[in-house]
C-alpha cells in the first residue's frame, strides 16, 4: 500500500519574524488560503487514505499540527524530540509503517512546498509508485526543470530515458512524465558550477520528493548508516511500551543527524528521476512570496494593509489590522507581526538567518 510520510520539523529561520520556534514555515499560512502543511496534505486527495498519513515533526510541534490536522489519528502525528535531519526522520517512518505492512511503499513530502495542481502531483505519485511495483528496489525521486542557475539548491544529473514497462496514457489519463535513471546527485554548486549545469540540460533541482519501498530505505539505511538504524529500531521495539518516551529520548539523541541525500541518494545506485510535471516552488524565503502572488505595476508584492509611496520592488507582508505606510522605499522586505517588525534590503535576505543567531546569542527568545 502507498503511505504519505510528510516531514514538518524544520524551523523556516528566513521567514522569520513570521515563522517561530512554535510556528514555523509550515504552520503558517503564506501562499494561498490555508497553511502549508494542510496543503501538502489535501494535495494528496485520495491518493493515500487518511490512515495511511503520517507526519514526522518536532516535538513541541505535534499539538499545533494536531490543531491543524484534526482528521489525523493521534498517533500519526510523530513529534522527535531533538533535531537530526531527515535521514534519521525518514527511517523512523520507515519502521512504524513496516509494523503493520512490510510491503509499504512510501511518499515521502517536505511540508513546506507550494505544488500546483494537486491533480498532476497525484498522478506523478501514482507514476512513480507503480515504477516502484514494477522493481521494487528502484528508488524514484522528482526533478525540477531549473529556470535560472540556483545556487541554494543540489542537483541531479540524469542520465539515459528510462525504458517504462508502464501503460502508455490514454484518453482522459494524464501523460506519463519523462523518466531517466540518475547519474549523479550534486550538492549545492557555486554560481559558475550552476550556470554549467542549466547549460547542458542534463541537470534538475533536487525536489526532495522520494517514493520507495520502506524495505529498500531500511535496507539502504543498514548497509550504510547501521549505526543509526540500531538507535531507530530500539525505539521501535519499545514504541507500544511504557518506556517508549525515555528510549525515544536517549536513542534518539544518540544519532548522528544527516541528511537522507548524504546518507542514501548518493551512494545508491538504482534510482531514477521523473521530470516533475508539476508547478513546484520550495518557498524558500520572503522572495518566493513575490513568484507565487504576483507583483503590482511598481513591482511589489503586498500581503495585509498597506500605503506605499514612491515604494517600487518592495514585500510587504502584515495584516488587515495593522497598516504598513512606506515612503522612498526600494528593494526592500518588510515584515510585520505582533512582537517584530522586519526591514530589510531584499538583497540581504539570506541573511535573515543571522539575524535569528544573533538574537539566540542575546538570550532574545521572546522573538524567536
Amino acid at each position: 500500500m502507498l503511505h504519505a510520510i510528510i516531514m514538518a520539523g524544520g524551523t523556516g529561520t528566513r521567514f522569520w519574524p513570521a515563522s517561530t520556534l512554535d510556528t514555523p514555515k509550515q504552520l503558517l499560512r503564506l501562499v494561498g488560503r490555508e497553511t502549508m502543511i494542510r496543503q501538502t496534505v489535501d494535495r494528496l486527495g485520495e491518493l493515500v487514505p487518511v490512515e495511511q498519513r503520517m507526519i514526522v515533526t518536532n516535538r513541541r510541534l505535534v499539538d499545533a499540527v494536531r490543531k491543524q490536522l484534526p482528521e489525523l489519528a493521534a498517533a500519526a502525528i510523530v513529534g522527535e524530540p531533538c533535531k537530526r535531519d531527515t535521514a534519521p526522520c525518514i527511517g523512523l517512518a520507515a519502521l512504524l509503517v513496516s509494523r503493520d505492512d512490510p510491503d509499504a511503499t512510501m511518499a515521502v513530502l517536505p511540508a513546506d512546498h507550494v505544488i500546483r495542481p494537486a491533480e498532476t502531483f497525484q498522478a506523478a505519485i501514482r507514476q512513480a509508485a507503480e515504477l516502484v511495483e514494477a522493481s521494487p528496489a528502484r528508488i524514484v525521486t522528482f526533478g525540477i526543470t531549473p529556470t535560472y542557475p540556483a545556487e541554494v539548491f543540489g542537483y541531479i544529473h540524469r542520465g539515459q530515458p528510462l525504458a517504462s514497462s508502464l501503460p502508455k496514457s490514454g484518453a482522459g489519463t494524464p501523460r506519463l512524465a519523462a523518466t531517466y535513471t540518475v547519474k549523479q546527485f550534486q550538492e549545492k554548486p557555486d554560481a559558475a558550477t550552476a550556470q554549467k549545469y542549466l547549460a547542458t540540460g542534463e541537470y534538475y533541482w533536487n525536489s526532495g520528493i522520494f517514493v520507495w519501498r520502506a524495505a529498500t530505505i531500511l535496507d539502504a539505511l543498514r548497509g550504510r548508516q547501521p549505526e543509526m538504524l540500531q538507535h531507530l529500531e530500539a525505539i521501535v521495539a519499545a514504541w507500544d511500551t511504557s518506556k517508549r518516551d525515555a528510549v525515544f529520548d536517549r536513542e534518539f539523541a544518540a544519532i548522528k543527524g544527516i541528511s537522507i541525500d548524504f546518507a542514501v541518494m548518493e551512494q545508491a545506485t538504482d534510482v531514477a528521476v521523473i521530470e516533475a510535471p508539476f508547478e513546484w516552488d520550495d518557498l524558500g524565503g520572503w522572495q518566493s512570496l513575490a513568484r507565487l502572488e504576483g507583483e503590482d505595476v511598481d513591482g511589489n508584492t503586498i500581503i495585509g494593509k498597506h500605503l506605499g509611496l514612491a515604494t517600487r520592488d518592495t514585500i510587504v507582508r502584515t495584516d488587515d489590522e495593522h497598516l504598513v505606510v512606506t515612503l522612498g522605499l526600494n528593494d526592500c522586505i518588510v515584515v510585520h507581526t505582533p512582537n517584530a517588525t522586519l526591514v530589510a534590503n531584499k538583497h540581504d535576505e539570506e541573511q535573515i538567518r543571522q539575524v535569528v543567531k544573533e538574537l539566540e546569542s542575546r538570550g532574545w527568545t521572546e522573538y524567536l
